[in-house]
């Protein structure tokens, strides 16, 4: 598995970071009541939350899928690595906007709406650059 992954490091991002997409599609669908509380969002968000959280467990389960049951690992998986880097990016920027600059609604200064997709944006961009003999097939 090592070696399809070009070495423990790419393996290791991969999994933090499906890790973490997962664990927020738990947090927005199973642990939906706490995750509201948490940011104090009222609970008529509840269904929106679960439909962005469901997209987050439609990335997780294909990140499953690539890691363990396809036979090429990443080889040619371009649009899936690169739909998901643009999908953080995408959250890293509404996010931004929405908490730096519009603050609708805001009730606390909760950095994490930022930092998270952050850190996913850039390991995601890791990825596609350290897997990209892997991923893009020419």
């Amino acid at each position: 598995m090592i070696e399809k992954f070009n070495g423990i490091f790419y393996l290791i991002l991969f999994s933090i970071h499906f890790l973490g997409l997962g664990f927020y599609a738990y947090q927005m669908i199973i642990d939906n009541k706490r995750y509201r509380e948490k940011f104090q969002i009222d609970e008529t968000a509840a269904t929106i939350m679960r439909m962005t959280g469901a997209i987050f467990l439609g990335s997780f389960l294909m990140a499953l899928y690539v890691m363990f049951v396809r036979p090429n690992g990443v080889e040619g998986t371009w649009a899936f690595f690169n739909l998901v880097f643009v999908q953080n990016l995408c959250v890293l920027i509404v996010n931004t906007y929405s908490i730096k600059i519009d603050k609708t609604g805001m009730r606390n200064d909760f950095n994490e709406a930022v930092i998270a997709p952050l850190v996913f944006t850039i390991i995601s961009a890791v990825l596609c650059y350290g897997l990209a003999d892997k991923i893009y097939m020419y």
